[in-house]
């Protein structure tokens, strides 16, 4: 190809050309660069502090705080780093897992017992969860102990069958050591742990040992806000049990010997024990938000007045059920933390005790459904009540038989409310008839349903187990989940619900079949509006007690049934009435203050009325 000396110029030319335009579009870029860059600057040099790259951020606050960690550690900055590899150990009932950094539990994990998610229910899990004291490190200087990585010993297996595992804290010279010994029993949730000091008085400030217990109670029922109602901070005090409801208050100071304190779930408890007793101290609790899924958190500060150069501090940790025979074979008073009742209804927790709980142990030997231990259980409690139960029927066929007279009364004083009360309580005096023979037998009842109703919420064996429909008698049963949520009602149907106000209902329809019409409104609609405020109270309670209220209603409509038609002879029973109407009547002073007062109000409604004419 020939090139002439034009085509060469032309080509210098726009080469020139390109270079020259490549050259000056990399200066604009280079100067909107730099300008960016210095804009940036200004504008990251305006900024608030807490705009800043946090990442940095973090990253010096995290190298200023091992520096200071460093320093604080004093004679023992060999132990400020480490693995935390954890160490487990296990028992018939439990896993532990154990860190070597605070040499202290990472996390305990029931075998018997499985989450909502059907994973194994793990106690003091969260990042919270921790124990921890102060030591002195050096010469005004200090650290916690959670800082530290104590070195690890083997399990050892003991004779018993129990085992025990050390984690030793050493200086890097010669000094005061620290021995963190566990000892985890056979087939046992309690797990002694003892502190073991060479150089106490070295250690620690003027011989206190300052323990701080933090634990976070996470979900492990399937209603949050039922299971932050039975949520208790339990403790035992000078050698008294006592607790707190954690929604009622967040705090509780500690002046007398304390043996435990406790964090009580619905079904599960962590305490932490001293077994020469903390002889002061302090517990803090918070709700967090709902969103976090979790019950309570805690915060424990408990002192101990620690001696002489050796110390060997006896302290315990509880990670567990809330079993009342298990609890009570520690004889520290622990099993209070099951609430069998407590409060204004603490005496139910004897009929607990000492009926409730050995019948239905007794019944679940023999029989694998837990659905009909319950069952049985009311059968026997209904036999129990049997002679209260004759005595109440048989005030209501008394009423009955009567009924006719008390209509004949109500159409001779037509509605002259005070006449006819006063003639009705004459012609009860004379059939020898009491109003409330059937009110009272009813009223001995009531203790035996908050004792059940504490007992199905507090009892761990029913946890998880189904009948029938229901998928864990523990909780409430539910066929329907809703999209919204009624008012005090809930967003869930729970057919034992149902079943329970249905034949409550029934038992209401029945019951009023047998009694004199009531001229109050109020009085003779109750019965009926009852049932359907027990919907409301009921959906939310373990179907457990659905279950057994249903049961005894059915019980109740069948013995009311066979009683009435098969036992008890209305002819026998009218003829007492006639028998007792012919005998001399003597009135009590009661009974004459009452007539006094009656008479009382009907002469001034007289005199009202003469007044208005």
């Amino acid at each position: 190809m020939n090139f002439d000396r034009n085509t060469v110029i032309g080509f210098v030319v726009l080469a020139l050309l390109f270079f020259g335009y490549f050259y000056y579009i990399n200066r604009e870029q280079a100067a909107t660069r730099q300008k960016k860059a210095i804009e940036d600057s200004i504008a990251n040099v305006n900024k608030p502090k807490s705009l800043i790259d946090t990442t940095v951020q973090k990253k010096i606050a995290a190298v200023n705080d091992s520096i200071a960690k460093t320093a604080a550690a004093g004679q023992y900055q060999k132990s400020i780093t480490g693995r935390e590899e954890l160490i487990y150990v296990e028992n018939d009932v439990f896993k532990v897992a154990f860190t070597p950094k605070g040499a202290q539990p990472k996390w305990v994990e029931l075998k018997n017992f499985k989450d909502q998610d059907g994973s194994l229910v793990r106690l003091g899990s969260s990042d919270f969860d921790k124990i921890d004291y102060p030591i002195n490190t050096a010469a005004n200087q200090s650290t916690k102990i959670s800082d530290l990585y104590f070195i690890p010993g083997s399990v050892i297996q003991d004779a018993d069958g129990s085992q025990t595992i050390s984690f030793t804290l050493s200086p890097d010279n010669a000094g005061p050591t620290i021995i963190h010994q566990y000892v985890i029993k056979k087939d046992d949730y309690m797990i002694d742990f003892n502190i073991q000091m060479n150089g106490a008085d070295k250690l620690l400030s003027q011989g206190a040992l300052n323990l701080t217990w933090q634990s976070k109670a996470k979900q492990l029922q399937k209603d949050l806000n039922y299971e932050k109602q039975q949520t208790q901070i339990g403790y035992n005090l000078d050698g008294d049990f006592d607790y707190h409801t954690v929604g009622m208050r967040n705090s509780k100071e500690f002046s007398k010997q304390l043996k435990w304190v406790s964090v009580k779930q619905q079904f599960f408890n962590r305490s932490f024990i001293a077994k020469n007793n903390f002889t002061s101290g302090r517990i803090d609790w918070m709700i967090p938000a709902e969103p976090e899924k979790t019950v309570v958190q805690t915060t424990a500060n408990l002192r101990m007045d620690v001696k002489g150069i050796i110390a060997n501090i006896q302290l315990a940790f509880y990670y567990g059920p809330n079993d009342y025979k298990i609890l009570k074979s520690y004889k520290m008073e622990m099993e209070n933390i099951v609430n069998l009742g407590q409060g204004m209804f603490a005496f139910v927790k004897w009929i607990n005790r000492w009926i409730i709980l050995p019948v239905f142990d007794f019944f679940k030997k023999f029989v694998g459904s837990y659905g009909v231990v319950i069952l049985l259980l009311t059968f026997f409690i209904r036999l129990l009540i049997s002679p209260l139960t004759y005595k109440s029927y048989l005030s209501g066929a008394k009423m009955k038989a009567l009924k006719p007279e008390i209509e004949k009364l109500k159409a001779k004083f037509g509605k002259d409310q005070q006449q006819m009360s006063m003639e009705q309580m004459k012609l009860f005096r004379e059939a020898g008839v009491n109003p409330l023979g059937g009110c009272i037998p009813a009223l001995f009842q009531i203790p035996i349903f908050f004792a059940l109703y504490s007992f199905f919420n507090s009892n761990v064996a029913l946890r998880g187990q189904s009948f029938l429909w229901a998928h864990d008698l523990s909780a409430y049963d539910s066929i329907a989940n809703l999209s919204f949520t009624i008012p005090l009602y809930g967003n869930h149907v729970s057919l034992f619900t149902i079943t329970a106000c249905l034949t409550s209902f029934l038992i209401s329809i029945y019951s009023m079949s047998m009694t004199p019409d009531q001229n109050n409104p109020v009085m003779k609609y109750m019965p009926y509006i009852f049932p359907f405020f027990l919907l409301f109270i009921f959906n939310r309670l373990p179907s457990a007690l659905t279950w057994y209220y249903t049961v005894s209603n059915l019980v109740t409509l069948s013995l009311q049934f066979v009683i009435q038609t098969y036992i008890i002879d209305h002819d026998k029973v009218l003829a007492k009435i006639d028998e007792n109407r012919k005998k001399p009547k003597t009135k009590s002073k009661w009974q004459e203050r009452f007539d006094q007062m009656q008479e009382q109000q009907k002469k001034m409604k007289e005199i009202q009325a003469k007044g208005k004419r």
